[in-house]
């Protein structure tokens, strides 16, 4: 595991996080700046992150930046936004060749530091605006990609689900904003968030690849500074238990059903159950040996998918599953009687050992990509801990029968979101 030996610096303004590995021909850079998730500023920080990589002052058209990056090999570009608990984490990734590789002995190191700094840093704005075109053209992407999620059933579901059950917590809010949101935004208004931004989120830098320490330390200070700040936290309250389980039906033209279910799970990442949670889930819908799976899907053949999945810095667990209108409370009775079942103790050691295994060789391929290793990384910065790879891969090991049903005692159902067709009640 010592490729994933992580060294963290404190720069100005934010964390250097440094991971030395032979392991990738690529060095990758990837920036992430974290803040409490709130309604007034969500939609423009969806906004934000696609308009700084369309151009910067430098490279003031998508095509002009796109030519720079393929002179150097072919290095790649991207944007992304996540909900991790209940902040709002934007990511800048460069990914570019390391020299190392190459016979040509251009600084591709340094030169990827100086195009991170001139996206992050120097704008295509003039005075304090951003430059209209690009903030017109990236809010028509962002109305499409707002779009795309009601398109997508799937997709859909599992965000009213969770608008349903987390209501009137940051949560609730999607992560690429509100579609009603996104013409208030002018490119002064984005630039004077873009100032805020820089100045209160917690900020990282991850730099991966087979590097010199001493060089990425000197590149950073010297190219990236920001003002030092304190980053502000969430001040989460505890979510009331609730008396009686939520249940919304919400009817459109759709000829297959989709049963998304929400469990407060009452432990994040970094509590000591954690690990036994995880083996948990695992056993009960994370994989195609699940329960979910093989009951739901295989035996009764009542689902074209069952599955669930964690929301590790929330305490929530989602069961997803695409179902016929009318298996609606068959389906539900099922995945109830595989709660219960994992409550009682009701799985083998060989569904716990297959379990562990899986997890295993799930979490060796995500630390295969330099990305999927910040993504492991950076849950250590969303829960403000230091839990390490290795004692992650211990813990999880030495999880029992045990810890696994004390785990499923502390888990609530609290909402069954079923989006239903018009043909339902026929």
């Amino acid at each position: 595991m010592d490729s994933t030996a992580e060294k963290i610096t404190e720069l100005q303004g934010y964390k250097l996080h440094i991971i030395e590995t032979e392991k990738y021909k690529t060095n990758t850079f990837v920036w992430r700046m974290k803040a409490p998730l709130t309604k007034e500023d969500v939609t423009k920080r969806a906004l934000l992150p696609h308009v700084l990589q369309s151009s910067s002052a430098k490279y003031a058209s998508t095509t002009a930046l796109r030519s720079y990056l393929d002179e150097l090999y072919g290095a790649t570009l991207f944007v992304d936004l996540a909900k991790k608990g209940e902040y709002h984490v934007m990511s800048v990734t460069l990914e570019i060749a390391n020299e190392k590789f190459l016979s040509d002995p251009a600084p591709l190191l340094q030169k990827g530091f100086e195009l991170l700094s001139e996206i992050l840093t120097n704008p295509n704005a003039t005075g304090n605006s951003f430059d209209k075109d690009t903030v017109e053209k990236e809010k028509r992407v962002l109305k499409s990609r707002i779009q795309s999620v009601f398109d997508d059933k799937m997709r859909y579901s599992n965000v009213r689900l969770l608008e349903e059950m987390c209501k009137g917590e940051p949560y609730a809010l999607q992560v690429n904003g509100e579609a009603g949101e996104v013409d208030t935004i002018t490119p002064e208004n984005l630039y004077e968030y873009y100032q805020k931004a820089f100045l209160e989120d917690e900020m990282d830098l991850y730099v991966i690849g087979d590097v010199n320490e001493e060089e990425v330390k000197q590149l950073a200070n010297q190219l990236l500074h920001f003002e030092k700040r304190t980053p502000k936290k969430n001040q989460t309250e505890k979510t009331t238990d609730r008396t009686e389980v939520n249940e919304v039906k919400e009817v459109q033209d759709v000829k297959q059903g989709k049963l998304n279910i929400g469990y407060r799970t009452n432990i994040v990442y970094g509590d000591p159950d954690y690990f036994a949670l995880q083996v948990f889930n695992g056993i009960f819908g994370g994989f195609s040996h699940s329960k979910l799976f093989i009951n739901v899907r295989e035996k009764a053949s009542l689902a074209y998918y069952a599955a669930s999945r964690l929301e590790s810095h929330k305490g929530l667990m989602m069961v997803m599953s695409g179902i016929d209108l009318k298996n609606y409370d068959q389906a539900v009775g099922i995945i109830h009687e595989q709660m219960d079942a994992m409550k009682k103790g009701d799985f083998t050691d060989q569904e716990l050992e297959q379990t562990k295994a899986v997890i295993q060789n799930q979490i060796m391929e995500t630390v295969d990509t330099a990305r999927g290793l910040t993504e492991i990384l950076y849950h250590n910065v969303v829960a403000g801990t230091t839990i390490s790879l290795d004692t992650w891969m211990n813990e999880m090991n030495n999880v029992t029968k045990e810890e696994i049903t004390a785990v499923a005692e502390k888990i609530q159902l609290d909402t069954i979101y079923f989006l239903t067709g018009t043909e339902a009640g026929k």
